[in-house]
């Protein structure tokens, strides 16, 4: 590489990046990743969020990114569907191509399919979402004609599969979805230093706001939305009616459901939710949001010694290292 070459890399190093854009989507197609940690309840927000979408009038196409497949369970009444993953093996095996009637239904107006996973010890999660991807573009997905498609991802995995939407701006923005718990926050603000950090490598990608399921009135995650610098989109009561619904395959996100002023207002906050840069929190600030004594945030670190990895005494050896004078 000449120098010529390395001095115009430098200087291009050196420019400052873009800032997040702050005002609304205007493309097409609003294409959200949805992150959280298993059992959050991210995937029954989405169903109901999707199904309330779709009854304002809106075309909406529901992805299930996760390996567990719940996306397409709730939004069917429990009825598991073909996953892209399983399909194209199926249909590989036969010489056969898969066709988009294959793996995506319908119900109310909302379109949904599941990428699926490979058997637990028998493959890679994320690697099955890059091949998932990849057949739906086969398929056609960028010339589909939807308002929102919105991707159900899990959150606990730090793998490159399930961080493509942000790495490769595959989505305008991100929601996060978390409870008054330190585990969920805990993926949530991962999340978000994933976002920061592709941010920083030239991406585009912002966070919308985050989705509180559960909320039992404590305040932890209201107080970590407004500490990483986003809007908290929805609070989901933690009701004992909605956790029945939830586990009995239910959509409750309705005009005629008493919970349906709820997701109605979700789905406008979602739809015009700006993406946000975050200020992602350090370890001691996320336990800083949890009273001590519940955290175990009040233990202080005792560095270990010698003589207590042996047990006894432990008698400093000379070193055979062999140290030069400097010339």
């Amino acid at each position: 590489m000449s120098v010529l070459d390395v001095a115009a890399l430098r200087a291009e190093a050196a420019e400052p990046l873009p800032e997040v854009a702050t005002g609304p989507v205007t493309s097409q197609t609003q294409i959200i990743a949805i992150y959280g940690k298993g059992g959050s309840g991210k995937s029954f927000a989405l169903a109901n969020l999707s199904y309330m979408m779709a009854r304002q009038g809106k075309r909406v196409l529901l992805i299930g990114c996760d390996p567990k497949s719940d996306t397409t369970s709730l939004l069917f009444g429990g009825k598991s569907t073909p996953t892209i993953i399983e399909t194209s093996a199926k249909k590989k095996l036969a010489g056969e191509e898969v066709g988009i009637e294959d793996v995506c239904f319908q119900r109310d107006g909302v379109f949904a399919m599941e990428l699926g996973g490979p058997e637990v010890g028998r493959g890679c999660g994320g690697r099955g979402i890059i091949h998932g991807f990849e057949t739906l573009e086969k398929l056609g997905f960028h010339e589909w004609g939807f308002d929102y498609v919105l991707l159900d991802f899990l959150g606990d995995v730090v793998c490159g599969g399930f961080g493509l939407p942000i790495a490769r701006d595959m989505c305008q923005k991100v929601i996060v979805v978390g409870s008054n718990d330190l585990q969920s926050l805990y993926v949530a603000n991962n999340v978000c230093k994933a976002v920061e950090y592709f941010r920083k490598m030239g991406g585009n990608v912002g966070v919308a706001g985050m989705i509180i399921n559960k909320d039992d009135g404590t305040g932890e995650a209201h107080a970590f939305a407004k500490a990483v610098g986003i809007p908290t989109l929805c609070a989901i009561p933690a009701n004992e009616d909605i956790r029945r619904k939830s586990a009995n395959y239910q959509i409750i996100g309705t005009p005629e459901s008493e919970w349906g002023s709820l997701f109605a207002e979700l789905a406008e906050n979602v739809a015009a939710a700006p993406p946000i840069r975050p200020t992602p929190l350090d370890q001691d600030g996320l336990l800083g949001l949890f009273k001590p004594e519940d955290t175990g945030g009040n233990v202080t670190l005792k560095p270990a010694t010698q003589s207590d990895m042996r047990g006894g005494a432990f008698i400093q050896k000379p070193s055979l290292e062999i140290i030069y004078d400097a010339v």
